[in-house]
């Protein structure tokens, strides 16, 4: 008797083991990636948790940067796909803007936040994806963000939330404040539910109590002014030294923590390699040197506004300032700030540690002058001070990945000014014109 071999059968099946296995991996990559960021993940890592051989992995997969590019395609997707839902429901039965918005950004926070571990991947690796792969993701993150200024816009018409500021910056400031939630949020002692009832008060509503209004008031006029290396009375030395650290902070954009060598900070800052050792040991002292300033002139220059009391006649005035300065220092002075949020994902855990103390400081401040404010009676009581913590300063820390000042886009804010005028107003005065106290 002669067998018949069915190859159009074991075509489908070897056809669906294939995607099966593709499958496996992607999701052990996105494990691996939420849990030790993408930087610190290696190829055997993944197969191990896949379960198979390292070397089985390129029989699907080009390299670890083809994976992250697949794992920000489905977490995008699935973002983009629950949220869809969520807005379409509530827009389809009338609902308001503010059940819908709550509904929206519950959604998004659950999703981030590790009820998708392709869509939390997304945030805590962000900063890894090149020119390149952020080119090819395009398109699939426009339509998310097309999402939220459809809602913002349908709410304009209603009348519901203020007509005065542009969309896309709303969206892009909202959705930043929720992403640097992966930055801090902790599941297991925070509810998310709770949370988010929290964000949305905050953002409809803003921060300062009703007889305390922003409205639009002149900020403090403080100057920050460029870094430059060349400076009189400055040794040719120190200028040099100072050179190759800004020079480090564009070889990091372009390569990240782990690419970035001596060579590449060489070339960026036009010198040969070997110069480099005549002032710095090694790429992580250079490092260390760009994290440690940054943080230690943010510090230092805020700090200085939220423990001035004799300068502000009111809170509402003294956190304005200080939230100019914040963005002034990150967009400004120098790369240093923008560096340590751009790649902060991407440190060493001892690196992250060795500067702790430093942004707790800062942290620190900014609670105590917020508790004072709610004590005074212009900070509303109702909202918990770590979260509009985290929310003001993860919206003004995320602007770093999206905001160029020289933007020629009519429907984004054309200048730095123009953006910190929204930023307040989002913050202090809430975007919602049913205001609920």
């Amino acid at each position: 008797m002669t067998l018949k071999w069915d190859s159009g059968n074991e075509g489908k099946r070897s056809s669906r083991k294939s995607k099966d296995t593709r499958d496996t991996i992607l999701a052990a990559a996105a494990r691996q990636f939420c849990e030790k960021g993408y930087a610190r993940t290696t190829l055997k890592e993944i197969a191990a948790s896949a379960g198979m051989e390292a070397s089985s992995l390129y029989y699907h997969f080009a390299s670890k940067e083809d994976l992250l590019d697949d794992v920000f395609d489905i977490g995008c997707r699935q973002v983009i796909e629950i949220v869809s839902l969520v807005y379409n429901e509530h827009e389809a039965r009338g609902a308001g803007f503010r059940e819908t918005f709550g509904a929206m950004v519950y959604a998004h926070l659950d999703q981030i936040l590790g009820g998708s571990e392709f869509t939390a991947a997304i945030m805590r690796n962000f900063s890894m994806l090149s020119p390149e792969a952020q080119v090819r993701h395009r398109r699939v993150f426009e339509t998310y963000g097309n999402l939220w200024t459809t809602a913002f816009i349908n709410a304009q018409k209603k009348h519901e939330i203020r007509s005065d500021m542009s969309v896309l910056t709303l969206q892009q400031l909202i959705v930043g404040a929720l992403n640097w939630t992966t930055e801090w949020f902790d599941r297991e002692h925070f509810s998310v539910r709770e949370f988010s009832e929290t964000t949305v008060t905050l953002l409809l509503d803003g921060i300062l109590d009703h007889r305390y209004k922003w409205n639009g008031r002149e900020v403090d006029s403080m100057v920050i002014e460029p870094m430059s290396p060349k400076v009189a009375g400055r040794s040719k030395a120190a200028q040099t030294r100072l050179h190759i650290l800004l020079s480090t902070t564009r070889a990091l954009r372009k390569k990240g923590y782990d690419g970035v060598t001596l060579r590449h900070i060489a070339e960026v800052a036009g010198i040969e390699a070997g110069s480099i050792y005549y002032h710095f040991s090694s790429k992580e002292e250079i490092i260390d040197d760009v994290l440690s300033r940054g943080l230690n002139e943010i510090v230092e220059g805020v700090t200085y506004i939220l423990e001035n009391e004799p300068a502000f006649s009111d809170y509402a005035s003294r956190l304005a300032s200080a939230i100019r300065a914040h963005m002034l220092y990150l967009f400004v002075r120098n790369d240093f700030v923008a560096m340590n949020i751009r790649i902060y994902g991407q440190l060493p855990e001892e690196v992250r540690q060795k500067h702790r103390p430093i942004r707790q400081q800062y942290t620190n401040s900014w609670s105590r002058t917020l508790v004072r404010a709610q004590d005074s009676g212009e900070v509303r009581r109702d909202l918990d001070v770590l979260q509009m913590r985290q929310l003001m300063l993860g919206a003004l820390n995320w602007s770093a990945n999206w905001f160029h000042p020289d933007w020629d886009k009519e429907e984004v804010s054309k200048s730095l000014d123009d953006l910190i005028g929204k930023v307040l107003t989002v913050f202090l005065d809430g975007i919602a014109l049913d205001k609920q106290d």
